[in-house]
């Protein structure tokens, strides 16, 4: 009797692009530099050839493919539902390493050898009767290089190795249609298919086989082997494995497992197998495969299984997925993922789609609105809207970093749509529009009552409609109708202004109705505070025309150069700063008192304390942290002025463009100065003061 060695056909990895989408994903959002194994799953189906276009006479037979598809990482899915139609799922452990080098340097053999003892263990315990697809477990060791797409990777896919090896008795490997009739083929395909639909997923790539005598055949799992194989002789013991294979005459590498199963759980020393192929589509199993191995006393020597790299050799794989990135989902990603990283180590409480989705106004798309409009960028934010009436002139580009020459070409573009256009530019994700338009100011009469009208109800929805409102404009009256609406809207409101070596960035206050705000720090020189201030509430007038006989050097906001990129850094920061408190925009102020270290900062925010107001001096590169309380007579943000605007609505805002004296009147600021004049005039009779 001749005899031949078994010769298996490994298996060859193929893994779907979406598989490398969603490891990118998990290593951001869930693994972090945790390195350590993580369940997968994968599947094959069995094999098949297709036909040739330039020969209809030769059959092009596939690799046996192990498929890593979208639901790889769904591993507590154990009806293996979520797998395609046909296929045999095959459980894995992926080991992600955090740089090239520990991939490079990282002990493979020993993973390997960890995965092939736990095959040799659910071997000898029994575990893969219960659950044949522990057979086919498998070791994935990757490196994802996530600012390039490029993905390095190995499988491995333990195969026990015997000595002596098995042998196909005769040399014969025979097509079904050789050995049984076409009845016998019929009831094997159709009972089968009842096998795969009434067991777990886990046993049906592995089954018993017996030929009953009416040409019947019966299909059992194998934990049923006693029982099915009862009164039978090791001539009519059968078993069938679904090959991934097509080649004619080599079995799929799931056989060898398979192999020493029988010999360690059965004893069995002979056996006949049916290598199950099928055209699912054409319901065709003619390509099945039926040989006899014998099975000698073996003993279990070191497991084989590494795939081969494209060349041939034993080695990594790689894969560059760049070029086949959308370039703005390219962008968006990585965007966030330079985000992301700051939640594995420094900030783990970072609430990074919270600021995505803040929408932010930014009033002003000048020095400030282009800084801040980038710094928003860079934290993330997707929502940003620009308010401007000026135009782009030639002093602009080196200073207002959203525009170029070509944009004051012309008499120059609407600053506020030149500015959305290019921030789109720089990143395409981003939903930006910019309106050109003036803002309504005190001291600034009505020329046309229907413009100005249509002015204050578009500018009432712009900050309604947005979460954050920045104050980035040149005059001081024209931060006033954005207070006064951003109050009354409790709006999370964030200014700054610039001198020439000096700036100032604050938030507005909001109440808090819970409970009086008092400030968060162990500084007790600092005053309690019920309601933060605003940027009128220091002032004891109404805001007025500031523009009006103003010389060149007062007509253009001259400052040192670095100074806005300075303040709208600080303007965003706190935002950020603001929207990770509890209580948002009625965050109480926290101050300057200095930590040793970063643990001991102010628990308000992940990212330390939040202030109020901010007072920088370049001349002194000093900063200074001030806490102000609000003004009952303030004229933006007191209770009185937004009755006064409830009630009147814009009939009030009209009386104070055209007279901000209105507002002193109001608030009781009128009263406040005449008796402060009447203090002033009093005669003190020195002999009457006591020293």
């Amino acid at each position: 009797m001749s005899s031949n060695l078994v010769q298996f056909v490994p298996f060859s990895s193929a893994v779907e692009a979406p598989f490398w989408h969603t490891l990118s994903t998990r290593k951001i959002d869930l693994y972090k530099l945790d390195d350590t194994s993580q369940s997968i799953l994968g599947y094959y189906s069995v094999g098949y050839s297709i036909r040739s276009q330039h020969d209809t006479e030769t059959n092009i037979t596939m690799p046996a493919r192990l498929y890593l598809g979208t639901g790889a990482f769904d591993t507590e899915a154990t009806s293996f539902s979520h797998l395609p139609p046909f296929t045999y799922p095959s459980p894995g452990a992926i080991k992600n390493t955090n740089t090239i080098e520990e991939f490079k340097t990282l002990d493979k053999n020993a993973l390997f050898k960890e995965t092939a003892e736990q095959i040799w263990q659910d071997i000898i315990s029994g575990a893969a009767v219960k659950d044949p697809y522990l057979l086919t477990r498998f070791i994935l060791v990757t490196f994802a290089d996530l600012k390039k797409y490029k993905y390095h990777y190995w499988f491995g896919f333990p195969a026990l190795l015997t000595e002596p090896p098995w042998v196909i008795v005769n040399n014969d490997v025979k097509g079904i249609d050789e050995v049984w009739d076409s009845t016998e083929i019929k009831a094997l395909r159709e009972n089968y298919d009842k096998f795969r639909q009434t067991q777990s997923g886990s046993c049906t790539g592995f089954f018993l086989v017996k030929q009953l005598s009416n040409k019947e055949i019966a299909i059992g799992s194998l934990s049923e082997w006693d029982t099915f194989f009862d009164g039978c002789n090791d001539e009519e013991r059968i078993v069938g494995f679904a090959d991934p294979s097509s080649l004619p005459t080599n079995p799929g590498w799931p056989l060898r497992n398979f192999l020493v199963l029988l010999k360690r759980h059965w004893n069995v020393h002979k056996i006949k197998v049916i290598c199950y192929r099928e055209i699912p589509s054409k319901k065709d199993i003619i390509n099945s495969r039926i040989l006899t191995i014998e099975i000698p006393d073996t003993t279990i020597i070191p497991a084989v299984g590494w795939e081969k790299n494209m060349s041939g050799k034993l080695g990594p794989r790689t894969v560059d997925l760049a070029h086949m990135m959308d370039p703005i989902k390219l962008s968006d990603t990585s965007v966030d993922l330079n985000l992301k990283l700051m939640r594995w180590r420094i900030v783990p409480d970072l609430q990074l789609e919270k600021i995505r989705d803040t929408k932010c106004l930014l009033l002003g798309a000048g020095t400030l609105g282009c800084n801040v409009a980038k710094c928003l960028l860079g934290w993330g934010v997707r929502h940003i809207t620009f308010v401007d009436n000026a135009r782009v002139s030639f002093s602009n580009p080196v200073r207002q970093s959203l525009f170029f020459f070509e944009d004051c070409l012309e008499g120059g573009k609407p600053k506020a749509r030149a500015a959305a256009e290019n921030l789109k530019k720089i990143h395409p994700s981003v939903v930006s529009e910019g309106h050109e338009m003036s803002i309504p100011m005190p001291g600034h009469p009505i020329t046309s009552e229907s413009q100005v009208k249509a002015d204050v109800e578009k500018l009432t929805r712009l900050i309604e409609s947005h979460d954050v409102i920045f104050l980035l404009m040149d005059s001081r009256e024209s931060r006033w109708l954005p207070t006064l609406l951003g109050a009354n809207m409790r709006k999370l409101v964030i200014n700054a202004a610039l001198g020439f070596d000096t700036y100032v960035v604050m938030r507005h206050g909001v109440k808090d109705d819970s409970e009086c705000q008092t400030t968060d720090s162990s500084d007790k020189t600092m005053p309690s505070v019920k309601q933060l201030g605003c940027y009128f509430c220091n002032d004891v007038v109404a805001p007025t025309d500031s523009l009006k006989d103003r010389t060149l050097d007062q007509q253009c906001t001259v400052t040192r150069p670095g100074l806005s990129a300075i303040a709208s850094a600080y303007a965003v920061e706190l935002m950020v700063s603001v929207l990770h408190h509890e209580k948002g925009p009625a965050a109480p102020a926290d101050t300057n008192a200095e930590p040793t270290s970063h643990s001991e900062l102010s628990a308000s925010s992940p990212l330390g304390i939040i202030p109020h107001q901010m007072r920088g001096f370049l001349t002194h590169f000093n900063n200074m942290i001030i806490v102000g309380q609000a003004y009952e007579r303030c004229t933006a943000c007191s209770e009185v002025v937004l009755n006064e605007y409830n009630t009147k609505g814009f009939e009030f805002l009209k009386r104070v463009f055209d007279s901000p004296a209105c507002l002193e009147e109001i608030t009781g600021l009128t009263k406040l100065h005449q008796e402060s004049e009447v203090a002033g005039d009093f005669d003190w009779d020195e002999d009457d003061t006591e020293l």
